[in-house]
């Protein structure tokens, strides 16, 4: 398999305008939303003058609709400023895939005329019973003439308290578990619909992480994405885009971790010379490039994949397993080397040490991953 490494002159684009706005917008204002825990909205309204909170919105829409590789080097910039604020950005994209991959023309312009005015969208899935387990569901949408009331609790939603539309996932049939997911296209304003807690995390915390209530909201039937019972398909076909996006993420960031390391070790001296001088600070340093290099190669080769047309669901969860290992390796390396400096708050390593981990856990953990990969891998594909 031949991949041209070759960018082209639409993704240089994209990937400097990512790259400018990181560096006027976020990296200066990173620190001040990681210490708050507030959310970054005057962030929000400069990515929408930069056309970041529209990027999976087709171009016939006037969106850019971009292809892989062009969307996960706009991930690796927002990465290397901050993973809080690329998780705030990437929301509108995850939310959107479904209606790509399982909504008719009516409903694909109904949801991104709300992405492309700039709002905010928010993918639910996941309730305090069923995380990696999308059959364990228990929010419910039954069926009353012309519309669906949907009834239940979804937790850790990005972006649920700040969003203009949900994707939200409910069985239409508790019985049948996975066959029994559907899909659908609420509106926020929608009656019924309280944002409850907000939590309170380790890391990330630039975005907005909430509990969502759905109590007797009624959805008309149009609304439903696809068929009944094509939930969980239009999930798994959204995780495996949202995987790459991780993957691509964590490329940032373990650049990003590289790069504040590599200027520590030649500022610090220990014995009157620079501790790059030191043949084991090398050594790790070699080590830590090339499992950025490797990510990097895997998040490429997936792309090319996908842009391809073909499958990519097992290279995808090689890629957010290994960047996002890669990247929480690094952050520990990092701490390593910087000793006591690296474990004060005032420390960059430190936030980024804390926004690393949570890469490992979210859009699948990296033991469903692995169970992923190797099912591909016994049946030999």
């Amino acid at each position: 398999m031949m991949i041209d490494f070759e960018l082209t002159e639409e993704q240089k684009s994209w990937q400097k305008k990512a790259r400018e706005f990181v560096n006027q917008y976020i990296v200066p204002n990173a620190d001040k939303y990681d210490r708050t825990g507030e959310f970054p909205q005057p962030i929000v309204e400069k990515a929408k003058e930069y056309g970041l909170l529209a990027l999976a919105a087709p171009k016939d829409l006037g969106g850019p609709g971009l292809d892989a590789m062009s969307s996960a080097l706009v991930n690796e910039e927002l990465g290397k400023g901050c993973v809080g604020m690329q998780t705030t950005l990437g929301g509108n994209g995850l939310s959107s895939y479904p209606v790509l991959f399982g909504g008719n023309r009516e409903q694909i312009k109904l949801y991104f005329k709300h992405i492309l005015n700039g709002e905010l969208a928010a993918f639910a899935l996941t309730e305090p019973g069923a995380g990696s387990d999308p059959g364990a569901i228990r929010t419910v949408a039954v069926r009353k003439g012309d519309h669906y009331v949907i009834n239940g609790t979804k937790c850790f939603c990005t972006n649920g308290g700040h969003a203009g539309v949900y994707t939200v996932f409910a069985s239409t049939n508790l019985s049948e578990r996975n066959r029994g997911l559907s899909a659908f296209i609420v509106e926020a304003d929608q009656k019924g619909i309280t944002v409850g807690k907000k939590e309170n995390k380790m890391g990330i915390r630039a975005s907005n992480t909430v509990e969502v209530i759905f109590n007797d909201v009624s959805v008309p039937v149009n609304r439903r994405i696809g068929d009944e019972g094509q939930g969980f398909k239009i999930a798994m076909k959204t995780l495996d885009v949202a995987r790459l996006s991780v993957g691509a993420t964590a490329v940032g960031l373990c650049k990003r971790i590289l790069t504040e390391t590599i200027q520590f070790v030649q500022n610090e001296k220990k014995n009157g010379k620079p501790l790059a001088a030191s043949q084991y600070i090398q050594f790790k340093l070699a080590d830590m490039a090339t499992r950025a290099e490797a990510a990097e190669g895997l998040i490429d080769k997936t792309c090319y994949l996908k842009d391809s047309g073909r499958p990519y669901s097992k290279e995808s969860a090689m890629s957010k397993t290994f960047a996002t290992d890669s990247a929480m390796q690094l952050a520990e390396t990092a701490v390593e080397i910087f000793g006591p400096c690296g474990y004060l708050r005032e420390s960059n390593i430190e936030k980024l040490m804390r926004d690393a981990k949570v890469m490992q856990i979210y859009e699948g953990t990296n033991q469903i991953q692995r169970i992923v990969i190797a099912n591909h891998v016994l049946k030999g594909r």
